[in-house]
């Protein structure tokens, strides 16, 4: 029988190749399946990650509340993993693709399809559990989670449950300035391995949603937070690491908007001094950290204005969303009790067995990690904005390294980066590793500043050239003749010559009017095309006007 319904599958795939619907009678739920209507998206491009939660605007408000509550917030990460193939098939793991084209017997829970573990999953968990400095599980093993969901084939979910790959760890993160600041330390319960679901498209104009099974058994990490955080600003920047340290450990692109990160929120407050926790709400739907910010901070209020009122009561263990346009959080579905998932040890997956000399091989192989290169940059006397800007995304922290790396002066390199190249990029839509301004280049044009060849503001003029078509500071400098003019008798002619031709203006500053001294600055500058060095022009300048003729 197994093997008639596998030949009929390879041979007739379209007709599994159909988005299944569901259709909603009233309580009663039928699915069917039909071609696909849903067009194909294309895989967005890597976005920096958001180094600061955007500041609300009821910050105040409160700060008011907080002074009597106490808010305790845990977070559940779900880190999408970037492997080739899904968890446990040789089906792609590519975003993007055309509905219900990337499945198999193993992913669709076929019966006597049997599950082969893919050994980058167990390399990624290894990776991101150091990472998080915690203790890993040298034996560990896969658990049946069962619960049903539409978009769920198998009817229960290949995870961990009492014996995670690794547990016990914590994360160390910086606040930015305009918060607070402030170094804070998250405690890590567990990092587990498992498989995601597949995904519902509700329509929302038929009376039918559409199950599309391509992220069916694709891989994820679940990282689970102690309840460590007290405000939105806390969570959005813990959430904003997690994203941080899985693209530089390059297991995820961490795209919040592809669904890469996921994050689900539990809250509670508690009177201020009592030990107990309060009723524990969890938030879904955040797709942003600053909505996740926000989502944190309404909650937060809402707990705390039901407790004023007398209806602590009011607030029952439940699954909320956050409706952004509304900018308010909205119950989903409440939770009677605890969830009976009726774990199991997975039968058909052997134990995972780690031995040292793997886990040591890929502890060496770690790269260097936001925290340390944090505080490698404080090192060097960089301010902490610079830091956080610097180590926020790894290409422009790989960027920087390779610029000073090739010479150049740490406060200069920073400057140059984030200032007129980060709003280039930000302009033109383009990631540091779009531009043509190689880092040799970049090394190059400070170095030519800094000694005097050419001035900062022919500095600017060669960058943005550079950045938009390439090329070298020496042959530019060459071949638009721009090497600053330091010679004082070529200085002084021109000069001379600026004054001479604007008596009126010589009369108004030696009558008081000082500030025309940018004036005559700016006629020699133009002379001589930008070229004069400034220091000297300044100085032969005022000499000249305010001498006694």
């Amino acid at each position: 029988m197994s093997t008639t319904l596998l030949r009929t599958i390879q041979l007739n795939q379209f007709s599994l190749l159909g988005t299944a619907l569901i259709r909603r009678r009233s309580n009663n739920v039928s699915v069917r399946c039909c071609g696909s209507q849903t067009a194909t998206t294309h895989e967005a491009k890597q976005t920096p990650p958001s180094r600061v939660a955007p500041k609300n605007h009821k910050s105040n408000k409160l700060d008011e509340i907080l002074r009597d509550y106490e808010a305790v917030i845990g977070i559940e990460t779900h880190v999408q993993l970037s492997t080739l193939t899904k968890a446990f098939c040789s089906c792609s793991n590519n975003y993007g693709s055309y509905p219900n084209t990337s499945i198999c017997p193993v992913c669709m829970g076929l019966p006597g399809a049997l599950p082969v573990l893919n050994s980058k999953v167990v390399e990624f968990g290894v990776r991101l559990g150091l990472a998080l400095n915690c203790e890993l599980s040298l034996k560990s093993k896969f658990d049946r989670k069962q619960y049903f969901y539409p978009d769920l084939p198998k009817g229960y979910q290949i995870s961990q449950f009492d014996i995670p790959i690794a547990s016990g760890g914590y994360v160390d993160l910086d606040i930015p300035l305009e918060f607070g600041g402030g170094h804070r330390r998250f405690g890590i319960t567990r990092v587990h391995m498992e498989e995601d679901a597949g995904k519902s498209l509700h329509s929302d104009t038929e009376d039918y949603s559409q199950v599309d099974l391509n992220r069916a058994g694709v891989p994820l990490l679940e990282i689970v937070s102690e309840p460590d955080m007290r405000s939105g600003v806390e969570a959005a920047e813990y959430a904003c690491e997690m994203q941080r340290i899985a693209r530089y450990l390059g297991v995820s692109n961490g795209n919040m908007q592809e669904g890469s990160l996921r994050c689900d929120v539990n809250i509670s407050i508690r009177p201020i001094g009592q030990a107990e926790f309060g009723t524990k709400v969890e938030i879904k739907n955040l797709n942003a950290f600053s909505a996740m910010s926000r989502a944190i901070d309404f909650e937060i209020s809402r707990q705390a204005l039901l407790y004023d009122q007398g209806k602590a009561d009011q607030i029952v263990t439940e699954t909320r969303l956050w409706d952004e346009g509304a900018q308010k959080t909205v119950t989903m579905r409440k939770k009677e009790g605890l969830a009976d998932y009726r774990y199991f040890p997975e039968p058909d997956l052997p134990e995972v067995i780690l031995t040292q000399e793997y886990v040591d091989s890929i502890r060496a192989s770690l790269p260097e990690l936001p925290e340390a290169k944090r505080r490698r940059y404080e090192a060097m006397g960089l301010g902490m904005q610079d830091v956080l800007f610097l180590a926020n995304d790894v290409s422009v922290a790989e960027y920087f390294d390779a610029v000073i790396g090739k010479g150049a002066e740490v406060k200069l390199a920073a400057n140059w980066i984030m200032g007129d190249i980060a709003a280039y990029l930000k302009n033109e839509k383009l990631s540091i590793n779009d531009m043509k301004l190689t880092t040799q280049e970049l090394a190059e044009l400070i170095a030519a500043i800094k000694d005097g060849t050419i001035s900062g503001k022919i500095g600017k003029e060669i960058l943005f050239e550079l950045l938009a078509k390439g090329g070298t500071v020496k042959g530019m400098i060459k071949e638009k003749d721009l090497v600053q003019i330091t010679d004082p008798a070529e200085i002084e002619k021109m000069v001379i010559k600026v004054v001479s031709e604007n008596q009126k203006q010589l009369e108004q500053y030696r009558s008081g009017k000082t500030k025309l001294q940018g004036y005559f600055a700016g006629q020699v500058m133009k002379m001589s095309k930008g070229k004069a060095n400034p220091g000297l022009l300044n100085k032969i300048l005022l000499e000249k006007l305010n001498a006694k003729d």
